[in-house]
């Protein structure tokens, strides 16, 4: 596995049942997911690299229906961070501060399953789908 060799790799434990990763609220972030592309964990904010969902809240160009497909993308996000191994690969920081990362599911990059779920376009040269 090459991802492995290439830079600090971290493996979380399968979230249990009262452990789960869930949506960030409004207090407090520490570990919880804000959208289908960005999360914090153990209170650092990371932008998934490789692939941007809808908007759900900011920027929207296809109005309700980038809004739902946003939700649909966070929702499933959540799901595959509580479906099995979970490595990560940190890639420096972005314009805002925030880590950039690749997770994996299972040796997945979770950015790949979104894409061919039709829940998020490759970045940066990926056609915003959800804007027409």
């Amino acid at each position: 596995m090459k991802f492995l060799t290439a830079a600090l790799v971290l493996t979380l434990a399968v979230a249990t049942s009262a452990h789960a990763i869930g949506k960030c609220g409004s207090g407090k972030r520490y570990t919880c997911v804000v959208d289908g592309d960005t999360l914090w964990l153990e209170g650092e904010k990371m932008r998934l690299q490789g692939f941007d969902t809808p908007e759900t809240t900011t920027n929207i160009c296809g109005g309700n229906r980038e809004v739902s497909l946003g939700h649909k993308a966070t929702n499933r996000l959540i799901q595959l961070l509580n479906s099995g191994e979970v490595t990560f690969r940190r890639n420096g920081f972005d314009k805002y501060g925030r880590t950039l990362a690749d997770f994996y599911i299972n040796g997945v990059d979770v950015g790949e399953i979104l894409i061919a779920e039709g829940l998020a376009r490759s970045w940066p040269d990926g056609r915003e789908f959800w804007c027409r």
